[in-house]
């Protein structure tokens, strides 16, 4: 019986790589979400027009999607008929319902409380794809994985401040929600993208969402000032960091098993962390704190990539 031959994107070099490139992108949102809040203007208190804002960043990646990858692919990218409710289901959990609940939820809890809940839509990808989803198998390695890299994520946001006791549902609750509804666009691109291409699903399901976002944002009375070609350039970006990071994340989760793939999210707090000091001027970046959870993340994700291996679901 002969193995069948390795996908480019099952190598582990080739994985860790594009992982990490992913992670880092969105790492790089956190400082680039504050400096937008600035050049256009907008309130921190100002909910509605953070929807607005990050609508338009949306639906400006979902058209570089489809450019990019109708280049790449020398076809114009259409979704078959067939992949019109995926597109949908991906647009609301991914996009939609997720970003809702994470500005809504971010509003009514502190910074710190938020990144660290935030970084629970790893433990919940792989509980899901595991346990609901039968999409692979459990084990004790990627549950001691899961919570080394978590304790990591904990660590590096653990800066004396903002961690007081209490729970609120708009709050707390809405950040633990915004983190399911991300991990079950993960199982859900992984099932669609069997029978799907991923870059066509990550397009449309960004063209879809954003414009939901910029109806909800811009009906409920948010606004932004579009200032300058710095604010022009910033926008572009951001909507290159969810084109290309989504696109290769979802190619990813193709090709491998959710967990092996989902557990390098912890990375995003890491980078996020790193990156805001390096741009932001934010102070305890650089410093032990952050080298320990940066040990306990690579310790986290190197312990779910060494659990016996299931075969992908793509």
């Amino acid at each position: 019986m002969t193995t069948p031959k390795q996908h480019l994107l099952q190598k582990t070099s080739v994985v860790w790589i594009c992982a990490l490139i992913c992670t880092a992108l969105w790492g790089s949102a956190f400082p680039c979400i504050k400096t937008g809040y600035v050049l256009f203007q907008i309130p921190s208190s100002d909910t509605s027009s953070q929807i607005l804002f990050a609508g338009l960043r949306f639906f400006l990646a979902g058209l570089l999607t489809i450019l990019i990858g109708s280049i790449g692919q020398r076809r114009f990218l259409i979704p078959k008929p067939s992949s019109g409710p995926k597109v949908f289901v991906l647009s609301m959990f991914q996009t939609v319902i997720q970003y809702l609940l994470f500005y809504i939820g971010l509003a009514h809890t502190t910074g710190v409380k938020g990144s660290i809940l935030g970084g629970t839509s790893v433990l919940f990808s792989i509980l899901i794809a595991c346990l609901i989803f039968r999409q692979e198998t459990f084990s004790s390695s990627k549950l001691a994985g899961c919570l080394i890299g978590f304790a990591g994520i904990v660590i590096v946001n653990l800066n004396g401040a903002g961690m007081e006791l209490g729970f609120t549902f708009t709050g707390e609750g809405f950040m633990i929600l915004s983190a399911l509804s991300y991990a079950l666009s993960s199982i859900f691109f992984k099932r669609f993208s069997s029978d799907d291409d991923p870059v066509t699903l990550s397009g449309y399901q960004f063209l879809l969402g954003g414009l939901i976002m910029i109806i909800i944002g811009g009906a409920s009375g948010g606004r932004i000032s579009i200032l300058g070609v710095s604010s022009i350039l910033l926008l572009i970006y951001m909507a290159l960091i969810s084109a290309v990071a989504y696109s290769l994340w979802g190619m990813l989760l193709k090709y491998n098993p959710v967990s092996k793939i989902t557990v390098f999210g912890f990375m995003t707090q890491v980078f996020g962390v790193l990156l805001s000091a390096l741009i932001l001027k934010e102070q305890g970046g650089f410093g032990p704190r952050t080298l320990l959870a940066l040990i306990l993340v690579c310790m986290g994700i190197y312990l779910v990539n060494k659990s016996k291996k299931t075969p992908s679901c793509g």
